[in-house]
């Protein structure tokens, strides 16, 4: 795996259906995800840019690299050594590369790219938020018939296929509104930082920067009975600051963020990680994804063993409030527009590989987190990781953030504004309500964004 910088922005239109090798992340007590999820069907966006074939074409027998894009964490070099120890069985001509940045420069690193139409990765793990962005602007080949005729699109969660695997991003499936409290959570952590001198009852993303502080308080938003915006009239003033989420800011900034240790207002997945392998918080959120290492005792002082460590370290679904919804972030594979037709080929070849019932779960037993929901319910995954229960019991709680294309600036919004807020640099009435005006600005100034 290589890991490189560059930076940029810009889109592309599909019609519907995005293929997602979805590293659907759970912002669940220290846990993460990777896996993949397909999108079909009808929708009301106007198809644009490259079409996928409806089978996969000819593929070459001469030497290959497919290659990806995606920032610096452990499923990106997971995913290169699963690739060349299982798919290069099938394609001993292939060799996959991931290519890594880091967070901070993940989006410019592909639109830049994607908007002086040459790239050097075939595909691209996009975050769900970017999937408008390079659907508006033709960046990736639209798949809604590949898909349709080569991807299992009944064994997704309904949920998890459809904010993850098309755009415009839909809603389906239902979810269950039981479990512990919110406000429950937060005393048990106050008591804990109470009878442990040094050690802080919470830790958990505040930096500003990718989408860190910004999903934070998207998931007490949506704990308290919040919504981010109302998606049919694109309206996010009054809607995002209502006093369901000026509670939330008020829980996040006046009970949570007392419960932090000092310096940590500028906390991602690394810091949160180190914060519990070391002993110093009671109670932490992170990906479910960036959670293997906690296990590791080169990595912890929480034992000598795995065993060991899991004696002191558990793992657990983010607890209710008002509603029952957590924050599942898609990650998906997407084909550049722009990646020689060989290449194109390959991807195509690699994705309905990837989606396979039997790959899945080779992918589960090897450390990943699938989506195909056979592969979550299946022994491989279940038993692979004692987060990984928690991920298949948090799918069907799922709620993402906006992925219209104008996601990157509304992001940017939130972020420097609910860190502002966190370290107190604004009063978190004033920076909930700044955001509001702010992004409905950004919805207002660019039209119907293609929705």
């Amino acid at each position: 795996m290589r890991s490189e910088r560059r930076a940029g922005r810009r889109s592309l239109p599909v019609r519907q259906a995005r293929l997602a090798t979805t590293a659907v992340a759970a912002a669940v007590a220290t846990a993460t995800v990777l896996g993949a999820c397909g999108g079909g069907g009808g929708g009301t966006a106007e198809a644009g840019g490259a079409t996928a074939p409806a089978t996969v074409p000819e593929l070459t027998d001469e030497p290959l690299t497919l290659s990806f894009i995606w920032f610096e964490w452990p499923p990106a070099q997971a995913l290169e050594d699963f690739a060349n120890a299982e798919y290069t069985t099938e394609r001993p001509n292939v060799t996959v590369e991931v290519n890594t940045v880091p967070n901070a420069n993940w989006h410019d690193a592909m639109f830049t790219q994607f908007a002086a139409r040459q790239t050097d990765f075939d595909i691209a793990i996009l975050d769900s938020q970017h999937i408008g962005e390079a659907v508006t602007n033709g960046n990736i080949v639209e798949l809604t018939e590949f898909i349709e005729g080569n991807i299992e699109t009944d064994a997704f969660d309904p949920y998890l296929l459809a904010a993850y695997g098309q755009y415009p991003q839909a809603e389906t499936g239902k979810r269950d509104e039981s479990a512990k409290t919110w406000d429950e959570m937060i005393a048990v952590a106050e008591q804990c930082q109470a009878d442990n001198p040094g050690v802080s009852g919470l830790a958990f993303h505040q930096a500003n920067g990718s989408d860190a502080a910004a999903v934070t308080y998207n998931t007490v938003n949506g704990l308290y009975g919040g919504n981010l915006w109302d998606a049919a009239s694109r309206q996010i003033d009054g809607v995002l600051n209502d006093e369901a989420g000026h509670r939330a800011m008020d829980v996040l900034v006046n009970e949570m963020k007392p419960l932090t240790a000092a310096g940590s207002g500028n906390w991602f997945i690394d810091e949160v990680n180190a914060a519990v392998a070391q002993g110093k918080a009671c109670i932490a959120f992170n990906w479910i994804a960036a959670s293997g290492g906690l296990l590791d005792p080169e990595q912890s002082t929480l034992g000598a063993t795995r065993e060991e460590i899991l004696d002191t370290l558990g793992f657990a679904t983010l607890p209710t409030q008002e509603t029952d919804l957590v924050p599942l972030g898609g990650m998906g594979m997407h084909v550049s527009a722009y990646a020689a037709a060989e290449h194109q080929a390959e991807a195509l070849n690699f994705m309905k590989w990837f989606l396979q019932e039997d790959t899945q779960k080779k992918w589960a037993a090897a450390g990943g987190v699938p989506s195909r929901t056979d592969a979550l319910e299946s022994p491989e995954f279940l038993e692979a990781g004692p987060f990984n229960q928690v991920y298949a019991d948090s799918v069907s709680r799922m709620r993402d953030m906006w992925n219209v294309p104008e996601y990157a600036r509304l992001v940017d919004i939130e972020n420097t504004s609910v860190n502002a807020a966190l370290n107190g640099a604004m009063d978190p009435r004033e920076a909930l309500d700044t955001i509001a005006v702010e992004q409905q600005q950004i919805l207002d100034s660019s039209g119907s964004g293609g929705l």
